[in-house]
């Protein structure tokens, strides 16, 4: 391995991805410094079909400990993700092999913009958790178990949470720290990165390797996105945040409606625009900030032409008030514009049409607020719905 840029490792370190290190961030940062080639892992259970960017800046930070020289790899939890990683609500569906292979496609293909998988000299690797979980005989699970007590899973916060609030928790959640922590053993890593709501199952992998293989593996906690403000984080459990398999229009929108405060996060995280240049973005004011941001993480996935583009489209149609090139068509056939919008599904409902309607959600082109819920169509129309939403319906 080349000598480290410790330049890059102190930049890295400065832009507050990195939450929390076990044994310690002293430890860590020594171990980067030092030259050693470390053997990273970051593990995605598919348990969703989009990625979102919380999910991106964490394979951004491994892509970069890649770029520094260290071996990276991605481990889909192909195996873990039919069990489910426990939850502070409920017991997680369990997802069947089709599923689950189905959305392992579709991450690898949102991933390959952020993760080289074909660097000629230090290529990312993938690998699934399957290969060696689906031949663990029922001896060799107990052997695992055998290295934790009840009582310290039990002291895990989300299973508090659903004691003190009465759920139920399944014996088979208790197995997922235990699976997720032989991924560990069986690629024998020097480091794994993890979300902070993944620590403990983490440490479980630090407990296993120090007793299977007498090795110190370090946790690197990454910071979980979310919201300063309101505290509201980024999850495809929730269905919130941005998800990065939209177009490149569709995504720069999306990062542009966050609220902002969501900028300096977006900013530390999502880019990598020098930390130097913060203090002059934010002095932008919100909304050309947030275009700056929005462009860099558009040009990361779909590249800077693709970025211009959708930032000229946005420009257009949002902020001069315009209506985007590619708006959606539908026909009314001389009815009712709300039968033609529930037909082509940009409505769910005739209710969701009206509520929409009373709530002045609903503007022609030229800003007109639509006050009756009965619109007829005689001549060709556009409609704006809500911010975002733009629809030419014909007569």
């Amino acid at each position: 391995m080349e000598k480290p840029d410790r330049k890059a490792i102190e930049e890295l370190f400065a832009r507050g991805t990195v939450v929390e290190a076990y044994p310690s961030l002293d430890a860590l940062k020594e171990a980067l410094m030092s030259g050693r080639r470390l053997k990273v892992y970051i593990g995605l259970d598919p348990t969703s079909t989009a990625l979102h960017i919380g999910h991106a800046k964490n394979l951004m930070f491994l892509e970069e400990l890649r770029a520094l020289g260290h071996e990276a790899i991605v481990l889909f939890g192909d195996f873990t993700a039919m069990i489910g990683d426990p939850d502070k609500a409920a017991t997680r569906r369990q997802l069947t092999a089709d599923e689950v292979k189905k959305n392992m496609a579709d991450w690898m293909r949102q991933i390959a913009p952020i993760v080289s998988f074909d660097d000629k000299r230090n290529p990312a690797a993938v690998m699934y958790n399957s290969a060696w979980l689906s031949k663990m005989s029922f001896t060799d699970v107990v052997g695992l178990a055998s290295h934790f007590t009840v009582q310290q899973f039990i002291e895990r916060d989300l299973f508090q949470k659903r004691l003190k609030e009465g759920n139920p928790i399944h014996l088979h959640e208790f197995m997922y720290p235990l699976m997720q922590g032989y991924d560990s053993v069986a690629m024998d890593v020097d480091a794994e990165l993890c979300g902070t709501d993944q620590i403990f199952n983490a440490l479980a992998g630090r407990t296993l390797m120090r007793r299977l293989k007498d090795k110190e593996k370090f946790v690197i906690a990454l910071n979980l996105l979310a919201n300063p403000k309101t505290g509201e984080l980024m999850s495809k459990s929730n269905g919130t945040g941005v998800f990065v398999d939209q177009e490149p229009k569709g995504l720069f929108g999306a990062l542009m409606a966050l609220p902002d405060p969501m900028i300096e996060p977006l900013f530390l995280n999502c880019t990598r625009i020098p930390l130097s240049e913060k203090e002059p973005l934010m002095a932008l004011g919100p909304r050309q900030a947030k275009a700056r941001v929005a462009f860099d993480i558009v040009k990361r996935f779909h590249g800077e032409a693709a970025a211009a583009e959708a930032e000229a489209a946005f420009e257009k149609t949002f902020a001069k008030g315009g209506v985007p090139d590619d708006v959606a068509e539908v026909r009314s056939e001389g009815g009712l514009a709300a039968d033609a919008l529930v037909k082509a599904g940009i409505v769910e409902s005739k209710t969701e049409w009206r509520r929409l309607v009373k709530d002045g959600a609903v503007r022609t082109d030229s800003d007109e607020k639509i006050e009756d819920p009965n619109l007829s169509v005689k001549a060709a129309t556009v409609l704006k719905i809500g911010k975002r939403r733009f629809v030419r319906i014909l007569p």
